[in-house]
C-alpha cells in the first residue's frame, strides 16, 4: 500500500473524482430500492396509479445517473491504475540504468524483466480493483446496513451475525495465499531465466543435442509454477461458493422470520422487499471487498519486488556538483588499485599501479583470469576501486560526474553487442547527431566500411535480433565504429580484437593509429601480435602486476610474457617487433 499511496498522490485530481462517483453510484444503488418499497406500499398496496407512476419517474432519473455514475467510475479507476502502472514501469527502468553491475548480479536480468512487466502488472490488477471495490464496498456496506436497520431492526441482527464470518474467511484465505504467491513469482522468475538462456544461445544447445535437457529444466520450473497456480485457484473456486453458502443461510433465514413479521403486521411487503435489496448490497459489497482483499498477498508480493529495486541504493553514485572532465586527458593512472568483488572475499586485483599519457597505448595481457577486463571496467565506473585509485589528470575519477566521464570513454566491451534497429542506428549510439559522413568515416576505420556497402541496403540495413545477419568479426567491428564515431578521450578495447582475421586486426591497428594520436589507448588482448606496437603492455596474473615494459623488454626480463608470447608467434616474429614508447 505505502509504494500505491506514493504514486497515487500525484494523481489527487483523478482520485477525488473517483470518490465522487463512488458516493453517486452507492445513492443509486441504495435509493433504488427505497423507491421500490415506497410504491410497493404507498402505490400498489394502496391502489394509488399517481403515485405509481411519480416513483416510476423517478427511478428512471436515478437510474441514468447510476448508469452515469458507472461509467465514470470505470474510467477513473482504469485512468488512475494504468497512469500509476506506467509510472512505476518508468521508475523501475530508470533505476536499472542507475544500477552497477553489482546490483544487476544481485537482482538478476530474467528477475528485472519480470518486475518491469510481470509484477506491475498485478499491482495495476490489483490498485484497479481497488480503487473501483474498496472505495465503494466499505460506503455500500455502511450504508445498506443503516437501511436495513431502519428497514427492520430484528431482521438486521441475521445480517450483523454473517458479516464477521465471512471476514474471518477472507483473512484465513488471505493468509493461505500469500506463500502461494511468493513461489509462483519466484517460479516466473526461473521460466523467464531458463527462455532467456535457451533461446540466446539455441546454437550451443543445438549443437550439444542438449535439446532435451533444457526441455527438462523448463519443465520443471514450468510445473512448479502449475502446481502453484492450481493450488492458488482451487483456494479461490472453494472460497466463493463458502461464501454464496454463507448469503444463502443468511437469506432463508431473513425469508423465514420476514414471513413471521408479515404475519403478525409488524413488517410490510415493500419493506421486506428493500430488505432483501439491502442485504444483497451489503453481502456484495462484503464479498467484493474480501475479493479485493484476497488479491492483495498477490499484489503485495509484487509491489514488495519492485519496491526492492526502487530502494536499492547503487554502490557506484554519481557525486553531487561532480567536476567536468577538462578539453582532453593528458594522463590516466592507477594509483595502487585493489579490487574485491562485493560479494567476494579474494581481491580480484591487487596493488595495480600503471600510468598512460595521452597519444599512447597501454595494453593488458594475461592468462584466463588474471583481472584484465576487470581492470578495465573500472575506467568507464561499473565498478569502483576497493582501495587505491583510478586518476585522470591527477584527479580521482569518482570525482567527476558519471556523464561527464562516460562521453569521454569510447568503450568497446568484449562481447560485442548491436541493437535492434539499422546498421546507422548502431553506429549513431556512440553519437546520435552523427552526420553521414562521420558514419561513413567511423565504419572506414573500423574496417567495416566495405561489408556495410555489400548489404542490400547498405547503412540501412536492418539488423535482426540477437544480430543474426552479422557475423563476430562484424559485430566487433561495428561496435568500434560505434566507439570511433563519438571521438573520445579515452579509448578501451576490452578483447574487441578476438573474432578479426590477422590481416582485417593489423589494417584496423594500423588505421586506429592517426584516429587516436590525441587519446588514450587501453587494449585488452589474447593475441599478442596485437599489442606488440603498444608503448607500454602490462603484465597481469592471478590480479597482480607481474611486468611492465615495451614487447623486447617483457620478452627479457618477464617469464610470464615470454611464455605467451612463445606460444603464439615464431621466434622470427618475437624479435621483429619493438615499441618506441615506455611505461
Amino acid at each position: 500500500m505505502r509504494l500505491i499511496l506514493k504514486y497515487l498522490k500525484n494523481y489527487k485530481g483523478w482520485f477525488l473524482l473517483d470518490f465522487v462517483s463512488v458516493f453517486g453510484f452507492a445513492l443509486t444503488e441504495l435509493g433504488i430500492p427505497t423507491l421500490v418499497a415506497q410504491m410497493i406500499d404507498g402505490g400498489i398496496v394502496a391502489n394509488n396509479p399517481a403515485y405509481i407512476q411519480k416513483m416510476w419517474l423517478t427511478i428512471i432519473v436515478i437510474s441514468i445517473i447510476g448508469v452515469a455514475g458507472t461509467i465514470l467510475l470505470g474510467y477513473c479507476c482504469a485512468r488512475l491504475s494504468s497512469s500509476i502502472t506506467a509510472d512505476m514501469r518508468n521508475d523501475v527502468f530508470e533505476k536499472a540504468q542507475q544500477f552497477s553491475h553489482t546490483e544487476f548480479s544481485k537482482f538478476g536480468i530474467s528477475s528485472m524483466i519480470t518486475r518491469t512487466n510481470n509484477d506491475a502488472f498485478q499491482v495495476q490488477m490489483f490498485l484497479n480493483m481497488l480503487l473501483r471495490m474498496a472505495l465503494m464496498t466499505p460506503v455500500m456496506l455502511v450504508a445498506s446496513y443503516m437501511m436495513t436497520l431502519r428497514a427492520s431492526l430484528q431482521l438486521s441482527v441475521i445480517v450483523a451475525a454473517t458479516i464477521p464470518v465471512i471476514i474471518i474467511g477472507v483473512i484465513i484465505v488471505a493468509r493461505a495465499s500469500k506463500p502461494i504467491s511468493e513461489s509462483q513469482q519466484q517460479s516466473q522468475d526461473s521460466m523467464n531465466r531458463i527462455t532467456r538462456e535457451n533461446l540466446s544461445g539455441i546454437r550451443v544447445v543445438r549443437a550439444f543435442n542438449n535439446d532435451t535437457y533444457e526441455e527438462g529444466r523448463f519443465s520443471k520450473e514450468n510445473e512448479s509454477y502449475t502446481q502453484n497456480s492450481k493450488n492458488m485457484f482451487k483456494l479461490m473456486t472453494l472460497t466463493q461458493p463458502a461464501f454464496f453458502l454463507v448469503m444463502n443461510v443468511a437469506s432463508a433465514l431473513i425469508y423465514w422470520r420476514g414471513a413471521q413479521l408479515l404475519g403478525v403486521q409488524q413488517l410490510q411487503i415493500g419493506q421486506l422487499t428493500a430488505f432483501m435489496d439491502y442485504l444483497f448490497h451489503a453481502m456484495i459489497s462484503t464479498m467484493l471487498f474480501c475479493t479485493v482483499f484476497m488479491m492483495y498477498p498477490r499484489a503485495a508480493v509484487s509491489a514488495h519486488r519492485i519496491q526492492q529495486v526502487l530502494e536499492t541504493q547503487p554502490l557506484v553514485t554519481d557525486p553531487e556538483g561532480g567536476a567536468e572532465l577538462g578539453a582532453s586527458v593528458e594522463e590516466l593512472s592507477f594509483d595502487h588499485v585493489t579490487f574485491v568483488y562485493p560479494d567476494g572475499d579474494e581481491p580480484v586485483l591487487e596493488d595495480v599501479s600503471f600510468r598512460v599519457r595521452r597519444g599512447q597505448t597501454i595494453a593488458f595481457v594475461g592468462s584466463t583470469g588474471s583481472g584484465k577486463s576487470t581492470l578495465v571496467n573500472l575506467i568507464p565506473r561499473f565498478y569502483d576501486v576497493t582501495s587505491g585509485a583510478v586518476r585522470i589528470n591527477g584527479t580521482d575519477l569518482r570525482k567527476f560526474s558519471l556523464t561527464s566521464l562516460r562521453d569521454a570513454i569510447g568503450f568497446i566491451p568484449q562481447k560485442a553487442f548491436l541493437f535492434n534497429g539499422t546498421i546507422a542506428d548502431n553506429i549513431r549510439f556512440g553519437k546520435d547527431d552523427a552526420t553521414q559522413e562521420e558514419l561513413e568515416h567511423a565504419a572506414k576505420i573500423a574496417q567495416a566500411y566495405d561489408f556495410i556497402l555489400q548489404k542490400p541496403q547498405g547503412f540501412d540495413e536492418p539488423i535482426e535480433e540477437n544480430s543474426a545477419n552479422t557475423s563476430g568479426g562484424q559485430r566487433q567491428r561495428l561496435s568500434i565504429a560505434r566507439a570511433v564515431v563519438r571521438r573520445p578521450k579515452i579509448y578501451v578495447f576490452d578483447d574487441s580484437f578476438s573474432a578479426l582475421d590477422f590481416r582485417t586486426d593489423a589494417n584496423l591497428r594500423q588505421a586506429l593509429k592517426a584516429e587516436t594520436k590525441d587519446a588514450v589507448v587501453m587494449i585488452v588482448a589474447q593475441r599478442v601480435s596485437t599489442i606488440m606496437e603498444a608503448d607500454c603492455i602490462v603484465v597481469l596474473d592471478e590480479g597482480k602486476v607481474v611486468g611492465t615494459g615495451t614487447h623486447r623488454e617483457l620478452l627479457e626480463n618477464c617469464p610470464v610474457y615470454h611464455e605467451i608470447a612463445v606460444s603464439q608467434l615464431s621466434e622470427a616474429e618475437l624479435r621483429g617487433a619493438a615499441a618506441a614508447g615506455g611505461c
